[in-house]
C-alpha cells in the first residue's frame, strides 16, 4: 500500500490505485502524442510531457514518482484509448475519495502536460486537440467549474 498521508485529507492508496494513477498520467501523454504520429514529433512530445510531469506540484509528483514506468494497457489502438480514458475517470474518482486536496491539481497537471505535448511539435494538430478534449472530458467526471472543452491547446500555432 502506498502511504500518501502527507497531504491533509488524504488516505493511503492501494498498490493498484497507485498504478492506476500513474498509468493514467503517462497514458494521457501517450494518447496525445499518438494522435499526430511521426518519429521526431513523438520524441519531442514525449520530452515535453515528461518535463510537464517533472514540474508538477510536490503532491502530484509524489503520486507519480514511486515505481518504474507503468505497464500500458494491451489491445488495439481503439481499445487502449478506451481503457486509458476510463482509467482517467477512475483516477479522478479515487483521488476525490482518498485525496480530495490533490484531485484538482492532478487534473490540472494532466491537462497542462497534454497541451504541452500537443504544442511540442509544430503546434497543435486537429487530431491532438480532439484527444485533449476526450482527456478533459474523462478528467471532468463530476468536477464542477470545468472550463469549456478545447480552450487551451487550440490557440497554439500550427506550422505544417
Amino acid at each position: 500500500m502506498t502511504d500518501d498521508t502527507s497531504q491533509p485529507g488524504s488516505t493511503p492508496f492501494t498498490d493498484d490505485e497507485h498504478e492506476l494513477i500513474r498509468r493514467s498520467a503517462f497514458g494521457a501523454i501517450a494518447l496525445v502524442s499518438r494522435s499526430d504520429p511521426g518519429f521526431f514529433s513523438m520524441f519531442k512530445e514525449s520530452m515535453a510531457g515528461s518535463k510537464a510531469l517533472q514540474e508538477a506540484p510536490e503532491g502530484v509528483k509524489a503520486l507519480l514518482s514511486e515505481g518504474g514506468f507503468p505497464t500500458p494497457p494491451a489491445g488495439s489502438p481503439e481499445e487502449v484509448e478506451e481503457t486509458l480514458l476510463a482509467d482517467l475517470g477512475q483516477t479522478m474518482r479515487v483521488l476525490r475519495a482518498k485525496a480530495p486536496s490533490q484531485a484538482q491539481a492532478y487534473r490540472d497537471v494532466i491537462l497542462a502536460a497534454s497541451d504541452r505535448v500537443a504544442a511540442a511539435s509544430d503546434g497543435v494538430a486537429a487530431e491532438e486537440q480532439q484527444m485533449i478534449e476526450k482527456i478533459r472530458a474523462a478528467l471532468s467526471d463530476g468536477i464542477a467549474g470545468d472550463p469549456p472543452v478545447g480552450d487551451t491547446a487550440v490557440d497554439a500555432p500550427r506550422h505544417d
